[in-house]
């Protein structure tokens, strides 16, 4: 008997049946959707859609929502500040929640040095405006991403993600000066041992320094510290500090990607913390806002003010309604002790997961930092080859059970977890026995 899943209707249910239509008429096709159904309202961890289907959400908006859907706190700051009023552009009238959050996110985030911080609208314009700032700062023009890396869908972002289909198939030719480095999968490159492999990949990245990557003329490398739609695959400390390693070597920038690792995912506020390094850069957004559209690009002030007045910025980018919520974001992670609360919560998900792969041997792999956690589906042990098939019929039992869940990785056979940070202990179970109850339905 669930407690807190309540399926009233098959998926999609009549209200929704009439409200896809409309939307199928009156939406372009190009955005996809992983539940066919619309939201009535949600509170938390739990979703209950406009037929009357309650779900308990393990995507949280593709890791938006760490502190939930609608914490009171963050509703209450937003009207609290639209009372006050909306937008005037901080290119034009400037406003005090602008400056206050960036405040508070040149002291959060890593490094003790003078910091600057800007406000965009997504992830993506955190990314290119990274590099705008880090190509006015060195003077150079060249950019160095990562295999199986994703960073956006403008041309920049997308230019140094890895996956074709469905992001980059017929969209080229893409910008120029931009490299693709090796990034390790101990999982799928096992032949080494993990120290092994870091060395080898290390002196790989050196050796197309000689033959491809002209490393004088680059200006940055952008690095997320764990892999998002990659597949949640984790770098060693060793590899992330020797890639910092070569830019301090070679004059390029280290950018670190905290988009959707940040706030608290991992257990710390950015995964870059995991690895002891401290970026020259570092992008946000996803859970900066708890849905709020908002973005943020935080780093060295001597790199922060290279570019000229005028040179970044954008209407909405900063937005104070968006600004008033990231604060209240902070505040709450800090008052819930959120990042205590994703190592417990990523523990208690390792050990169900650990007990089903034991007994699934289709179950590959298991890895994540704190709550950033995934599975990998295989046809078998040995070969190690994804079964995608397999990982659409888990997701397609598990939504039709109650359990929002998503795939990553190239081969969309790593489900990914990324329920709120706020989800109760008897929730957090609830949905996984449904996860179990898709394995074996799988």
């Amino acid at each position: 008997m669930r407690k807190f899943i309540n399926m009233r209707t098959e998926l999609p249910g009549p209200i929704a049946k009439s409200m896809l239509d409309r939307r199928i008429a009156a939406v372009a096709r190009a955005p996809y959707h992983t539940l066919l159904s619309f939201i009535h309202h949600a509170h938390g961890a739990i979703l209950t859609d406009v037929d009357g289907n309650t779900f308990i959400d393990f995507a949280g908006a593709i890791g938006t929502l760490n502190v939930g859907h609608s914490p009171k706190q963050v509703t209450d700051a937003i009207h609290a500040q639209i009372d006050q009023y909306i937008h005037t552009c901080f290119h034009v009238v400037m406003y005090e929640p602008y400056i206050e959050l960036a405040e508070t996110l040149n002291k959060l985030t890593p490094g003790d040095v003078e910091k600057k911080t800007m406000f965009f609208n997504s992830g993506a314009e955190a990314i290119e405006n990274a590099i705008k700032v880090a190509k006015r700062f060195t003077k150079r023009r060249g950019v160095i991403s990562f295999e199986r890396g994703f960073h956006g869908r403008t041309y920049m972002a997308l230019s140094l993600t890895s996956k074709n289909k469905p992001y980059k198939t017929g969209l080229g030719p893409f910008l120029t000066d931009t490299y693709k480095c090796p990034y390790p999968d101990y999982y799928h490159m096992g032949s080494l041992s993990e120290d092994a492999l870091d060395d080898h990949l290390l002196q790989r990245i050196e050796q197309m320094f000689l033959t491809e990557i002209p490393v004088y003329d680059i200006a940055c490398v952008v690095m997320e510290p764990e892999q998002g739609e990659g597949g949640f695959i984790v770098p060693s400390q060793k590899f992330v500090k020797g890639i910092k390693a070569l830019c301090e070597r070679y004059g390029m920038l280290f950018i670190s990607d905290e988009i959707q690792s940040g706030f608290g995912r991992t257990g710390k506020f950015f995964a870059i913390e995991h690895h002891d390094v401290v970026p020259d850069l570092i992008t946000m957004s996803k859970s900066i806002a708890a849905g709020m559209p908002l973005s943020a690009l935080t780093g060295r002030a001597d790199v922060m003010d290279a570019a000229d007045i005028g040179e970044i910025g954008g209407t909405y980018g900063g937005s104070p309604v968006s600004c008033a919520a990231a604060l209240e974001v902070i505040k709450l992670i800090h008052s819930e002790n959120l990042l205590e609360r994703a190592v417990e919560l990523g523990n208690q998900v390792r050990l169900r997961l650990t007990g089903l792969q034991n007994t699934h041997d289709f179950i590959g792999d298991i890895r994540g930092l704190g709550s950033m956690l995934a599975i990998e589906i295989v046809k078998d042990p040995t070969t190690k080859m994804p079964d995608s098939e397999r990982t659409n019929r888990i997701i397609k039992y598990a939504l039709d059970h109650g359990l929002i869940i998503l795939t990553a990785g190239i081969y969309g056979n790593v489900i990914r977890l990324l329920y709120p940070l706020v989800i109760s202990d008897e929730q957090l179970q609830e949905g996984l026995d449904v996860l179990a109850e898709a394995i074996e339905h799988s």
